[in-house]
C-alpha cells in the first residue's frame, strides 16, 4: 500500500473510530444517528434478507442508463464542440454555470412528458451527468498533442476517423476523470429523484425509514450506497492510474 493510502485509511479509520465514540457517550443522540458498528449490523441484516435487493436492483438499473447515456451522448457533444470552435464558445457560458441550474424544477414537465415511471428518473441524472462528460472530453481533446493532428492530416482520415482512431484513444485518461463524475452525479441524480418521484428504489426506501424513524435501516441502506460507490469508483480509479502509467512510460 502506497503512504499516501496509508493515510487515507488512517483518516477514515480514525473518522469512525470518532463517530463511534461521540454516539456511544451520548455526544451524538441515536435519534439523530447510531454508531457506525450498529451501521454495520444493519447493513448485514438487511443484505442478508430478500427485502433490500428489488430495490437496489431497481436504482442501480436506472443509474446504470443513465450513466451510459451521459457517457455516449457526453462525449458525442464534445467531439462536437472540439470539431466546431464557434458553437464552443457560444455554449462555453453555458457549460460553465450548468451546475448553478436547478435541475429538480424540471421535474413536473419530466412527469407530463415521460408519465410516473423510471423515464423521469433517467433524464434527471441524465441532466447532472452529462456535462461533466461533455467538459472532460473537451478538457482531453485541448491536451492531445499536435504531432498527432498532423498524422491525422497526413494519412488524409475523415473526422470520424480522427475521432475514433486518434482524438478520444488520445483523451482516454481525461475521458476517464468524466466518467467517475458522470457516475457519481448520475448517483445523486436518481437518489434524489427516487426521494420525490418513485415509490420504489433504494432513494425511497431512505427516505420512507427517515419519515417512520427507522434510523437503522435509514443508515444501514446509507452505508451500503456509500460502499458501492466508493468500490465502484475505486475501480474506475485504479483504471485511470494504469493508462497514466502507461502512457508516461
Amino acid at each position: 500500500m502506497s503512504r499516501a493510502g496509508a493515510w487515507r485509511l488512517g483518516i477514515l479509520g480514525g473518522a469512525v473510530a470518532l463517530l463511534e465514540l461521540l454516539c456511544r457517550l451520548g455526544a451524538i443522540k441515536k435519534i439523530t444517528m447510531i454508531p457506525p458498528s450498529e451501521m454495520a449490523l444493519a447493513l448485514g441484516r438487511l443484505m442478508a434478507g430478500p427485502a433490500m435487493w428489488p430495490h437496489a436492483a431497481k436504482t442501480f438499473g436506472n443509474v446504470a442508463w443513465a450513466f451510459l447515456i451521459a457517457v455516449l451522448a457526453g462525449a458525442t457533444i464534445g467531439v462536437v464542440l472540439h470539431a466546431l470552435p464557434g458553437l464552443r464558445r457560444a455554449l462555453d457560458p453555458w457549460l460553465a454555470t450548468w451546475y448553478a441550474v436547478p435541475v429538480f424544477v424540471f421535474y413536473p414537465l419530466f412527469i407530463v412528458l415521460f408519465g410516473m415511471g423510471d423515464a423521469p428518473i433517467i433524464a434527471i441524472a441524465f441532466l447532472f451527468s452529462v456535462a461533466a462528460m461533455t467538459i472532460a472530453t473537451l478538457d482531453g481533446l485541448g491536451r492531445i498533442p499536435r504531432v498527432l493532428r498532423k498524422t491525422a492530416r497526413v494519412h488524409r482520415l475523415t473526422p470520424i476517423e480522427r475521432a475514433l482512431r486518434i482524438d478520444l484513444p488520445s483523451a482516454f485518461p481525461y475521458l476517464l476523470t468524466g466518467v467517475k463524475l458522470a457516475l457519481a452525479y448520475a448517483f445523486i441524480g436518481v437518489i434524489a429523484s427516487e426521494f420525490i418521484l418513485s415509490g420504489f428504489g433504494l432513494g425511497h426506501e431512505i427516505s420512507f425509514a427517515y419519515n417512520n424513524f427507522d434510523n437503522r435501516t435509514m443508515y444501514g441502506l446509507m452505508l451500503f450506497l456509500l460502499t458501492a460507490v466508493v468500490l465502484i469508483n475505486l475501480v474506475v480509479q485504479r483504471i485511470e492510474r494504469r493508462e497514466l502509467r502507461r502512457r508516461g512510460r
